[in-house]
């Protein structure tokens, strides 16, 4: 089967859409399936292009996936107007340059943006190929939640072109039960959404760490003989990262110490934050390369995941609570819904309200208190996670769905 997969990020960059992309297609590719990835140039979320790439159309191989890299207005990570700009742009080059691709048996687009969405659906129309819509995040309800933009005319638009790329698609893959009933409370039959989780790559996190760079970190961070709650991953407006130094300004343990290891849209104002506050018990860590995630969370005690407390993040499961319960580091979430449900089945932590620093400080000092609910809480999070959101099996039913939809388009 010849896959086509839309969508604005892809490795280099780091973040969650680009991981999840890049792990089904590496697994597709192992299981026989040509793969095209349709993308951009590497620039989340600062808005520079990666050294090494330039703005242009370029071909680029990935572990037998061939990424085709689209030139684009660049635009960092915050600010409505060239945000959207960015994503028009890219849906602009994705359409004129996906003319020269091969017909696929399949066009898949992802969000968090579905500007990708309507270049999947013109692109699929143009290749008549079987259109698949990815959600991976509720846009653009999620630009309402974390207040970057009210209920406008602007939004309404952007409502009616959502309905309007539900019913185009062939299927809907959500990657929650939660965005799945939320789209079909929009009048879409459920039969024609699939959930199809995050989850890990063993493959990524079961090798060996390098014990000598392991200690550089520790002595870098000046973490040494200190117990470790971090927070690792984007630090954008829905994520109030900044609870940390909330925390981390009400605990008086000196042997505690909060971690923020990122970037994004919030990054300068946490940093201005810390600058203010000069508390000597937060370490912030601008972003790091994937490959050194596994080593950061190996020095933590405690994986801090959280979002803002707004009723539409209880649909969303963030992808670093896997990474963390894959690498055996107890949780310490502040998400409500779907989430919380998976880590509570899991054993895998403990679990605070959302935006609630006083709970978050009294978690992170029952598992300093507890070595033992420690162990306990990091094996149980390392069994589920490898028994129930495995990537190699979610690609391998991911490529099933996808191989139905190419043989039968219809689903509902």
């Amino acid at each position: 089967m010849h896959i086509l997969f839309l969508g604005n990020y892809f490795p280099p960059e780091v973040n969650a859409p680009a991981t999840r992309t890049a792990e089904h297609a590496r697994q597709w590719v192992d299981d026989g399936h040509t793969v095209d990835v349709l993308t951009s140039v590497p620039n989340f979320p600062e808005g520079e292009v990666y050294a090494g790439y330039e703005n242009r159309l370029t071909l680029e191989e990935h572990d037998g996936v061939r990424a085709v890299r689209v030139p684009m207005y660049v635009s960092a990570n915050e600010g409505i107007f060239r945000r959207t700009l960015s994503y028009l742009s890219f849906m602009v080059a994705a359409c004129w340059y996906a003319r020269y691709l091969d017909p696929p048996d399949v066009v898949v687009a992802t969000s968090p943006q579905f500007f990708a969405g309507l270049a999947g659906w013109w692109v699929a129309w143009r290749k008549q190929a079987p259109f698949v819509l990815e959600i991976r995040d509720l846009w653009p309800e999620s630009v309402v939640a974390v207040g970057a933009m009210g209920r406008n005319p602007i939004i309404r638009f952007f409502e009616w072109v959502e309905a309007r790329l539900y019913t185009a698609a062939d299927c809907i893959v959500a990657v929650t039960d939660a965005f799945k009933e939320a789209i079909a409370e929009k009048g879409i039959a459920p039969d024609k959404i699939a959930v199809v989780k995050n989850g890990i790559d063993p493959r990524r996190w079961d090798g060996p760490l390098d014990e000598q760079r392991l200690e550089a970190l520790r002595r870098t961070h000046a973490l040494e003989g200190r117990f470790v709650a971090s927070y690792i991953g984007t630090v954008g407006l829905a994520h109030r990262a900044d609870v940390m130094l909330e925390a981390a300004a009400r605990c008086e343990d000196p042997d505690i110490v909060f971690m923020v290891v990122g970037t994004g849209a919030a990054w300068d104002t946490l940093k201005a934050q810390q600058e203010a506050l000069q508390l000597d018990n937060v370490r912030l860590v601008e972003k790091v390369p994937k490959e050194t995630v596994p080593y950061l969370l190996d020095l933590s005690d405690a994986s801090v995941v959280h979002l803002r407390d707004t009723p539409l993040f209880e649909t969303v499961i963030p992808s670093k609570m896997f990474e963390a319960m894959a690498t055996g580091t107890p949780v310490v979430l502040g998400v409500r819904g779907e989430a919380r449900d998976i880590m509570e089945t899991a054993g895998a932590g403990l679990s605070v309200p959302p935006e609630a620093p006083e709970a978050l400080v009294e978690a992170v000092q029952r598992l300093k208190a507890s070595p033992s609910l420690q162990e306990d809480l990091a094996a149980n999070g390392q069994r589920h996670v490898r028994a129930h959101y495995d990537r190699q099996a979610l690609a391998r039913r991911y490529a099933s769905l996808l191989g139905r939809v190419a043989s039968s388009p219809t689903l509902a």
